[in-house]
Formats: structure tokens, sequence, C-alpha cells
């Protein structure tokens, strides 16, 4: 047999570069588990504002009526935990010319008494809900 007689010819990984390599896949898999679905949800709960705000421009409805709108589509979604309020406010109340500002925050635990806040703002007007509508 043939005994090492140098560091420089040992091949491998150490026991604490593999423990090390675990603890940051599983701390990356983590943050993209509570990163994701809400990048994913704030995707399609904009592309539902936008199409909600085209049909009630379109159909010249009162504010009020865009909310009671949203609201139902948000419960059709089983979305139960959030209502129209608590994700908007209108920067334009006239009908047929509604605009929101969207402004909202997701909190997901990250382990232990650690969250990630994620947090969602934007501005929906009617010609934004045309062009996404068309997309």
């Amino acid at each position: 047999m043939q005994q090492l007689t140098s560091l420089s010819s040992q091949r491998g990984a150490s026991a604490t570069s593999i423990a090390l390599l675990l603890i940051v896949i599983v701390v990356a898999g983590k943050l993209l588990i509570a990163i994701v679905p809400a990048q994913i949800g704030d995707y399609q709960l904009t592309k539902t504002l936008s199409a909600q705000l085209e049909e009630a421009n379109n159909s010249n409805e009162s504010a009020k009526n865009f909310v009671e709108r949203v609201n139902r589509q948000l419960s059709i979604n089983a979305d139960y935990d959030t209502s129209a309020e608590e994700v908007f406010t209108f920067t334009n109340k006239k009908a047929g010319q509604l605009a929101i500002h969207k402004q909202y925050e997701k909190t997901n635990n990250f382990f232990g008494n650690v969250d990630i806040v994620s947090r969602f703002e934007g501005d929906i007007k009617q010609g934004d809900a045309k062009s996404s509508a068309k997309k």
C-alpha cells in the first residue's frame, strides 16, 4: 500500500465542506419556498385587478361596484384572507376612468421567529389594464 506523503495528493471533499454545502442548499431552498409563491401570487393578483379594472371601465361602473366585483373574484379564486380594501386604493374614482394603486405585503415564516416580508406596490390604470389583457 502506498502511504499519503503530502496534502496535495489527497482527493475529495472534507466532512466540513460537505456539511457547509448542505447548509447552503437547505437555506437557498427555504428562501425559494418562501419568496417564489408570494411573487407568483402578486403576478396573478395584478392580472386579476387589471382585467376587472378594464371590465369596470368599459361598463362605466362606480368605484363601489368595482370593489364588490373584485371581492367576488377574490372569493372565486379562493383567496379568502384578502379583501379589495386591504390591497388597493383608488387614484381616480370617476366612473369609466377608474385607476388604482396596489399596495400590500405578504409575510412568510423563514424559521423560528424570523419572517420574510415581501412588499408589493404599483399603479394600475385603464391603459395598463388594456395592455395586460392583450398579453
